[in-house]
């Protein structure tokens, strides 16, 4: 999508730009007024719109005008008219719209054949009116982070059978390149001998039911001071999940090509520090592997030796996602990280807790607790915190291996709390005998999909790459 710039009124834009009128009418609808084709959107009574609204509002622009096959679009935007922005600088709105235009106007068409009369997207938003510098530079930075949420978006929605681990590592080295910063960014792909000699024994566990060898993978932005720490971000990376030998059942297995998706948000997330030229070191980590069923898979009953040393007892070969990221926190303290943030399609109780607006979130942390509760708000990854108290510590111990990967009891119940308190199980002790980092854990479960009503297609929704590039900007 292309965006222009006149300093002109909308009255005045050029013929062949349909005009985007905003109304506080509860419609939408297109109209001719003296030739001149208006595309109304309605939303309410203005000093109703706050910042979540004005998300949907900048998507709802673009769907509704792809639904009436409008290719040029033309919008007024020197002023904000709704009484709960104005305290938002008109930069950070030029960017919150540029980042919202790009992600409505996505589609995830890579195995579609293209239509006679082409697709309905936009191709070029004009915006009219006074747009001095400092906005200019806003819709450019939101333009760059919308499409790196739609190349996320793109990875995840990628089929197993194309998005093998292998395919995963090649389309991060892809992305790496693509970032331009040269020696900046580098990036290592460990196969399974190597992580065999590292002793890898949780992810190579996961992997051993598949054909696909697994791969761990490992980006490295260099854009900070030499001697600052390092923000980790890990992401799970399971590019396909059957269940293992505990199967899933019917529709239960359709989505799970998207279990990558984590994996997916931190490449980008990585990739967009990169291009955006932020002046932070950043660290990306994916356990990249798929779990099938097969003579050779993992069983229940198993029990896996951990990069860190302790032993992981397998009682369901389903909940495999926490298992892999637990090498890959080890893995995160080799950088002697200043905050660690996994990243994972970890549970359905996430979902079945929290609906499908917002990510769960957990931490022992009450600062960065409220930090990312605030980055939610401001980006739209909204999240949504769960406890990890000590009383819920007993759950993870394992009968016969150090921690088990579900509940030995009471399995049923605080699905996403078990999975978050046995992720914290491999980041409560620092390297050595050093103190814990700091670590959140983002169950991103709820917002894998996008959900009715938030004006994207059907599909991946990117989560949380907005919110993790605010925190590299940020922390």
């Amino acid at each position: 999508m292309k965006l222009s710039f006149t300093n002109k009124n909308i009255d005045a834009a050029p013929k062949g730009y349909v005009r985007v009128r905003i109304t506080e009418k509860e419609q939408k609808r297109a109209v001719i007024e003296d030739g001149v084709e208006i595309l109304e959107i309605g939303v309410g009574k203005w000093d109703k719109v706050n910042r979540r609204k004005f998300i949907r509002l900048c998507r709802s622009v673009i769907q509704s005008a792809k639904q009436h096959k409008y290719k040029r679009i033309a919008v007024e935007f020197d002023h904000s008219p709704f009484p709960q922005m104005k305290s938002v600088a008109l930069p950070e709105l030029a960017s919150l719209m540029a980042e919202n235009f790009e992600m409505a106007n996505f589609e995830f068409r890579t195995f579609k054949t293209k239509p006679k009369e082409g697709w309905s997207d936009v191709e070029e938003v004009l915006i009219c009116g006074n747009t001095p510098v400092g906005m200019k530079k806003g819709f450019e930075h939101g333009q760059t982070v919308g499409r790196g949420v739609n190349a996320c978006r793109e990875l995840s929605n990628t089929p197993g059978g194309d998005m093998t681990p292998k395919h995963l590592a090649a389309a991060a080295t892809a992305a790496a390149k693509s970032a331009g910063v040269g020696a900046k960014l580098k990036i290592k792909i460990l196969g399974k001998k190597e992580m065999q000699k590292l002793g890898m024994g949780a992810v190579l566990g996961v992997a051993k039911g598949s054909s696909e060898e697994p791969q761990f993978i490992i980006l490295e932005y260099k854009g900070g001071k030499a001697n600052e720490k390092p923000i980790v971000l890990v992401g799970k990376g399971v590019t396909f999940d059957t269940g293992g030998l505990n199967i899933k059942t019917g529709d239960y297995m359709l989505e799970m090509h998207l279990d990558m998706s984590g994996g997916a948000a931190v490449i980008w997330s990585l990739i967009l520090a990169a291009k955006l030229k932020l002046k932070k070191n950043v660290v990306a980590l994916v356990p990249a592997v798929e779990n099938m069923p097969s003579g050779s898979s993992y069983r229940p009953g198993d029990v896996l030796k951990s990069l860190s040393g302790k032993t992981i007892e397998v009682l369901n070969t389903d909940a495999e996602g926490r298992v892999i990221l637990a090498d890959a926190l080890t893995y995160a303290k080799r950088f002697n990280p200043r905050l660690v943030v996994d990243v994972a399609t970890l549970t359905g109780a996430a979902l079945a807790a929290l609906g499908v607006h917002a990510n769960a979130i957990m931490t022992r942390d009450a600062e960065l607790e409220t930090l990312f509760r605030e980055l939610g708000e401001a980006s739209g990854d909204y999240v949504w915190p769960l406890p990890l108290w000590d009383e819920y510590e007993e759950g993870v111990k394992g009968n016969f291996g150090d921690v088990s990967n579900i509940p030995t009891q009471n399995s049923r119940y605080a699905g996403s709390i078990n999975g978050g308190m046995f992720l914290y199980q491999f980041v409560k002790e620092g390297p050595g005998s050093g103190q814990a980092y700091p670590w959140v854990h983002i169950d991103m479960a709820p917002r894998m999909t996008s959900a009715s009503g938030d004006e994207l297609a059907k599909g991946a929704a990117g989560e949380p790459v907005r919110l993790l590039i605010k925190l590299i900007e940020q922390y």
